[in-house]
């Protein structure tokens, strides 16, 4: 479940802080206004019994007749008086009673004085009418309030979380090897600006750790051509030398295309080490970097007997880095020649994908899902430390390609990279 928004979250709290308070405040008025309203009610049925009784003691021989529409007096001497109480008030008992509900709810007192019964009922119907249009404000108000309270915590928020929200977007975009304004800025809040600070700080060890990293490759590109360059150069005044045995030549070339191979290796993990993601573009025709590709595997190719077919289309270019396509097809090509003892190695075109399939020993569906990884070899075949498909995978990452493969054990691979 995807996390709420900082700014949600404030905005949801401001909301049901105001919505809790509202609602506190509405139960407590509701409750005291019940209140307010039974004492109101009860105390005037009290004094209206007490004057109602007094003044029948006083005028027995009066009909006094109750003050208001609210209320009604009963006084029950005979069978005749009792006749014109009405049925729910004839069999109260003496005190004070609540009878029926909501709008027809009367509130009635009951009293005994020397044989007669004296009845007083109060109709509290217009007070249940008020506490019910009392009600309907506060749920109208508790509505309101969420709505208010809402937008302005969602506003409030905003302004809160503006200045992490500005600095997260500087965040995203940086590029840690790129020069940049600092991202501590005049005006912002103490917490941003403390955040913002451990940014720069922690960018500016980023950079220097670059540097020291590019200075690194430089100084051990230098330092490992050298050595690569006088060995070939050896090699290739060696091969000019006449009357050398056929086996001493053989070693030679041997020679020669190990330097060969160690210098093709040095670039690629120079390459990867300084991360260059775009570097040179340029219009790569497919086939003939395929064929400059597995040149240096001719060799071995034709050791194992195995048949190699580039049937991509002479024609068929795309815009790339070509010494990251390099990198990728050699790795690929050199994984198929080291896993395939006998049949054929195919690379195809289909749409943007370059296809690279062999007649190898297959990978088993348990490794599948590791072939990626560094130091991952499918068995005990070949000589490297098993980074071939790793590179490939760090390559295409860097250039937003992707590999994809198919394989069946005993039958062979096909691994898919589709070039954007």
């Amino acid at each position: 479940m995807k996390a709420l928004s900082l700014r949600v979250r404030v905005a949801a709290a401001v909301a049901i802080t105001c919505i809790a308070i509202m609602i506190g405040l509405g139960l407590t008025l509701h409750t005291a206004s019940e209140e307010l309203e039974h004492t109101l009610v009860n105390q005037i049925v009290s004094e209206e019994m007490v004057f109602l009784v007094r003044h029948h003691l006083e005028n027995p021989g009066i009909v006094i007749q109750a003050p208001g529409p609210n209320l009604q007096y009963f006084v029950v001497g005979n069978s005749s008086d009792l006749a014109r109480v009405p049925a729910e008030l004839r069999n109260l008992a003496v005190g004070h009673h609540e009878v029926g509900v909501g709008i027809e709810e009367q509130h009635v007192v009951v009293r005994e004085v020397d044989g007669t019964r004296f009845i007083v009922s109060y109709d509290a119907g217009p007070h249940e009418v008020r506490e019910q249009r009392f009600r309907q404000l506060l749920y109208s108000a508790l509505a309101a309030v969420t709505l208010i309270s809402a937008t302005l915590g969602y506003w409030i928020a905003g302004l809160i979380t503006r200045q992490i929200s500005e600095l997260s977007s500087r965040v995203a975009v940086m590029d840690p090897g790129a020069p940049r304004a600092p991202l501590l800025e005049p005006g912002q809040s103490p917490e941003v600006a403390t955040l913002a600070g451990a940014f720069d700080q922690y960018q500016a060890r980023i950079r220097s750790l670059i540097e020291r990293e590019q200075e690194f490759t430089g100084n051990a590109s230098h330092e490992l051509r050298t050595p690569l360059t006088a060995i070939r150069t050896s090699c290739e005044l060696l091969e000019m030398e006449t009357g050398l045995p056929d086996k001493v030549r053989a070693r030679i070339d041997g020679i020669a295309n190990a330097a060969r191979r160690m210098t093709g290796q040095i670039e690629m993990l120079l390459f990867l080490a300084r991360a260059q993601a775009s570097g040179i573009q340029e219009t790569v025709a497919i086939a003939e970097c395929i064929n400059d590709a597995v040149q240096p595997l001719l060799t071995e190719m034709a050791a194992k007997a195995i048949e190699f077919q580039n049937n991509v289309p002479a024609d068929a270019t795309f815009t790339l880095n070509r010494q990251a396509l390099d990198i990728v097809i050699t790795n690929l090509l050199r994984n198929a020649v080291i896993y395939t003892e006998r049949g054929h190695i195919r690379v195809g075109m289909e749409h943007k994908s370059l296809i690279v399939s062999d007649t190898g020993i297959g990978i088993t569906p348990a490794q599948l899902p590791h072939i990626f990884g560094r130091f991952h070899r499918g068995g005990t075949h070949g000589d490297g430390f098993g980074l071939g498909l790793a590179i490939v995978q760090r390559v295409c990452d860097l250039h937003s390609w992707i590999i994809e493969v198919e394989s069946t054990p005993s039958r062979g691979s096909i691994f898919r990279l589709t070039l954007s």
